[in-house]
This record gives structure tokens, sequence and C-alpha cells, in this order.
């Protein structure tokens, strides 16, 4: 088993008055040689962006991005026509492949809006762009696990392209649950903290921790207090 721990008081931090952002790995001017990523995990951003901004139209290329939002409603419109507003429960995913134009605003003007924009590297280059975006049953995670990626466009939850699963879970306190990964041989997992205070495979985590965990099969979680936890299972290894 081999593992890594990035305290919340640890990332990067960017203040630019509309938007605070909390990087967990090297984004924009934050940069860190030993955060670069986890595996095919790029970017974790732990974003809130003040009423009525937010970010003007910019491009990605051959990225899978995954928004989920966590307070509040974050407005998007991209070049191939989607306007959406996306609130707490939704999860949206854009495969950028060959190329995309997109924009994202905070659609209340009386409170910010909070989110994670999530970057995995793709298993293919130059897809056709794509966009999706679902709303969740948060009920189906209390006290258990439910998937809101994969690999599979007719699993549960959004897709992309990358040998990938994501898992949210809401557990009271003294709650446990196990996860069993898909591909232990090739995949690692990183744990993020949203709430509360947990314990994974008997390592301590507090709000807004992240730990990687690898070379392994299946993971004991623990709350440690109520708590809500996203598991990001990627590839590691190439």
């Amino acid at each position: 088993m081999k593992t890594i721990l990035h305290k919340a008081n640890t990332r990067g931090d960017a203040n630019h008055g509309w938007l605070h952002s909390k990087h967990t790995f090297s984004f924009a001017n934050y940069y860190d040689p030993e955060r670069m990523n986890f595996g095919a995990l790029r970017v974790l951003n732990d974003d809130t962006v003040s009423e009525s901004r937010g970010f003007g139209t910019h491009p990605h290329k051959d990225m899978e991005i995954v928004s989920i939002p966590l307070e509040g409603d974050l407005k998007h419109r991209d070049n191939m026509g989607n306007e959406a507003i996306i609130k707490a429960g939704d999860i949206q995913v854009m495969s950028a492949g060959t190329g995309i134009m997109h924009s994202e605003y905070n659609n209340n003007p009386d409170k910010p809006v909070k989110f994670l924009q999530i970057w995995v590297i793709p298993n293919k280059q130059d897809v056709e762009p794509r966009y999706d975006q679902i709303t969740l049953n948060t009920i189906d995670r209390n006290n258990k696990l439910q998937q809101v990626l994969s690999p599979n466009p007719n699993d549960s939850g959004v897709w992309i392209h990358q040998n990938a699963w994501f898992n949210m879970t809401n557990l009271d306190q003294n709650k446990e649950v196990k996860y069993s990964l898909n591909d232990p041989k090739n995949n690692g997992v990183y744990a993020f903290v949203l709430k509360g205070d947990a314990s994974i495979n008997n390592q301590k985590l507090n709000e807004r921790d992240g730990f990687g965990i690898w070379d392994i099969e299946t993971l004991d979680i623990k709350a440690d207090s109520d708590t809500e936890i996203l598991l990001m299972e990627v590839p590691v290894k190439q």
C-alpha cells in the first residue's frame, strides 16, 4: 500500500476577489513540482465565485472536465449550443477533445456559488467534444456509496474517456463503508473530504483534506463525524 496525504491548509490559494480557489494540484499561478497530479487526476479546484460573477468564454482541449456544484447555481454556456444551470446534486461533464469554448457564471445575484472543478487526463486524444449533465438522487449516497462517474456510457452517473470511477457518500457518525477498486492493478483512489472527519484505512482526515492511496484492492472508510466524501478512482500506472 502506498499513500499520499494533502492537508487542506497545504493547498494552493488563489484569491482574485470575485474568485477564491483552492488548488490541490499545480494550477495557473500555483506551481509545486511535487503536486502536479495523482495519476490521471490532473486538477482538483475548490472554487467559490461571487454573486453574478464568473469565468468568461475560454478554451479547453483534450481533457475530461467534471464540475460538481456544492452550493448555489452555476450557469454554463458553450460553443456546442448548450446552456444550462447546474446546482448541488448535479454533476456536469465535458469531453474537450478537439476543442471547446465555454463560460461559467454564478447564476445567483445574492449568494456565492461553490463547486469543484476536476480535470482528468483522457485515454483518447482528439475525440469529438461533448457535454452532459445529470441530476443525482443524493438520498442514494446516505451511508452507502453512490457511483456518479464511470468509463461506461450505459452505467450509472456520467461517463468520461478514461478508466475512472467516482463515488460519493454521506456518512453518519460512526458509520462505515468499504470501497473495492474496479482496477486495483492499475488504479488508485484519491479521496477528498467535503465535510466532517473520516478515517480511511486508519488515516485520519478532516474537512477538505485529500488522500491518495494505491497498490491496494479495498478501502475501509469510517465516519468520525457526520461526513461527506468524494472518491476518485483513476489510473496511476501507465
